[in-house]
């Protein structure tokens, strides 16, 4: 079973691409997260078998969702627990109907959500001195206490580097210092992309 998801602060849609993955692809796994919610919504299963080798890859990711605009779920697994097919899937359902800043998806709400995917790499150990703003997304971790924030955060909230491994370690309930007294650093990218890339 999968491990319970997590929730980051995020903002709105931007993207931060990679390329790894083609628009074919990316739409695949848009259309995919669409499917999970609204059979979710129907009281039905889905098929989660990988249309694709890249597909089936185990890999972290996120689904954020928004409806009008303004976010309405964000949900993720930060390690490769599962295909990324069926943690695109999971993650959609989850962000819809598991995020607990916000009430379930509608059945009317359903056909005027946005989705955004962020597709991340593996993380790993980074310092201070290495984060790139808009580039890294952040893991912080002490004394169990852990702290994830995507790439894309920082930028839209004007953050400096400093200020931003300051929010990720108040995001794991730690001191804002803590990443200079002792707490890991974990860097990893992310390619994101959503509905609003289509339009």
């Amino acid at each position: 079973m999968s491990p319970p998801p997590e929730n980051p602060l995020t903002g709105s849609p931007v993207s931060c691409s990679t390329g790894e993955f083609t628009p074919e692809e990316r739409r695949i796994l848009l259309q995919l997260g669409h499917a999970s919610i609204e059979s979710a919504l129907e009281n039905r299963d889905i098929a989660l078998d990988p249309p694709s080798s890249h597909l089936a890859e185990p890999r972290g990711a996120f689904t954020t969702i928004y409806f009008h605009g303004e976010l309405r779920g964000c949900v993720g697994y930060v390690f490769p627990v599962a295909s990324l097919y069926r943690t695109v899937a999971e993650t959609a359902r989850a962000a819809a109907f598991e995020d607990t800043r916000f009430s379930p998806v509608t059945c009317e709400e359903a056909p005027e959500l946005e989705l955004s995917l962020s597709i991340l790499s593996p993380l790993q150990p980074i310092t201070p001195e290495e984060v790139e703003i808009g580039k890294h997304g952040l893991l912080v971790n002490l004394h169990g206490r852990r702290g994830l924030l995507l790439p894309q955060v920082p930028v839209e909230h004007g953050w400096d580097r400093e200020k931003f491994l300051e929010q990720t370690c108040r995001k794991a309930g730690l001191p804002a210092d803590a990443w200079q007294k002792g707490a890991t650093i974990e860097g990893f990218t992310a390619e994101v992309f959503g509905d609003a890339d289509w339009t």
